[in-house]
């Protein structure tokens, strides 16, 4: 397909990139920072352009891959018409896509993209569009990025945001604060690395909730204790450990 791409941030640059390595042709990409669109555009060999009233109209597709806060306001900038258009958020609906065209969808990535990464990952990808003719497009499209591709409703895209973020986001946080604990005292959280990779592995291998170890899990309130007492001087770090440990016990306790 012949794609063009409006952004230039993590997602749009992982994205070019991977339609790009997939035999797609991506003709323009639009950016307000000149710089940034030049530097994608040269990686994409496209066209670019800060301006979206100059946007390329020989496209198939036209990707909006924005955060999600800008997506609106860029969709009240520009039409195409009929021709398709999509977003990649996953908090939006896409009924705000109505004004650029008749045909409109979602390719949402379920990932973490940074513009920096030297490996593409997995990607799935959900999508959904505003007739069955453009979902089956959609569906194509993301299937030649990616082995997994599901139509979701805006619902049930934001429900898996959700998940994402509290999967994710909230992982990546807690291993910050065990990195700030580690500095603080010393030591090297490098040595934590494997634990992290083995526990998540084994969400391959059954129900994360079968999974489960350590000390509140086991009803321990003496290693528990000597835990928070050892935290006393992290009030932050002290509270995310106790009312983590609560709802591990919570969600054990005997009925």
């Amino acid at each position: 397909m012949k794609i063009v791409l409006i952004g230039s941030g993590n997602t749009a640059t992982v994205l070019g990139k991977k339609m790009y390595r997939c035999g797609h042709t991506v003709l323009q990409v639009f950016s307000r920072n000149l710089q940034h669109a030049t530097a994608l555009a040269e990686d994409l060999n496209a066209s670019y352009t800060g301006s979206l009233n100059a946007l390329s109209t020989d496209a198939d597709l036209y990707v909006i891959a924005v955060s999600d806060t800008a997506v609106e306001s860029v969709a009240r900038q520009f039409t195409t018409g009929n021709k398709p258009v999509v977003h990649t958020a996953g908090s939006v609906s896409m009924e705000v896509l109505k004004p650029v065209s008749s045909n409109y969808g979602v390719l949402y990535p379920l990932q973490s993209l940074r513009k920096d990464m030297q490996r593409i990952p997995e990607i799935p990808f959900l999508v959904n569009g505003c007739t069955t003719e453009i979902q089956v497009l959609l569906c194509d499209f993301a299937t030649s990025l990616s082995s997994e591709a599901k139509i979701c409703t805006d619902v049930e895209r934001l429900n898996m945001h959700l998940a994402a973020v509290i999967s994710s986001n909230f992982t990546n946080h807690l291993y910050a604060l065990t990195e700030q604990f580690c500095n603080h005292h010393q030591l090297s959280f490098d040595l934590l690395i494997p634990l992290i990779k083995e526990v998540a592995f084994r969400l391959n291998e059954g129900l994360a909730a079968n999974l489960q170890t350590g000390p509140a899990i086991r009803g321990d309130e003496i290693t528990i204790k000597k835990h928070m007492k050892l935290l006393e001087g992290d009030e932050q770090l002290q509270h995310v450990y106790s009312l983590l440990s609560q709802s591990i016990q919570k969600m054990y306790e005997k009925k």
